[in-house]
């Protein structure tokens, strides 16, 4: 069961990169998308960590609401 239950987490969180347009975004260069999200994983590791998470998980409900398109990204 553990193994189908992390399949199913890693499908989830790919479904999510496409979501974001990353893959459209980075032409799917494998090495600028983990780059980015090194990126993320070292904001989340300094002193900007509770604002970055603020404003992601803000973005991330606005977006799984519909509030968020192309346009208003920002």
């Amino acid at each position: 069961m553990k193994r189908r239950e992390r399949t199913r987490q890693l499908i989830e969180l790919g479904g999510l990169v496409v979501k974001a347009d990353l893959v459209a975004l980075t032409d799917d260069d494998r090495a600028v998308l983990f780059g980015l999200l090194l990126e993320g994983a070292a904001t989340l590791r300094s002193e900007k960590r509770d604002q970055a998470l603020a404003l992601w998980a803000r973005r991330g409900r606005r977006a799984f609401n519909g509030e968020i398109t192309d346009k208003n990204l920002r």
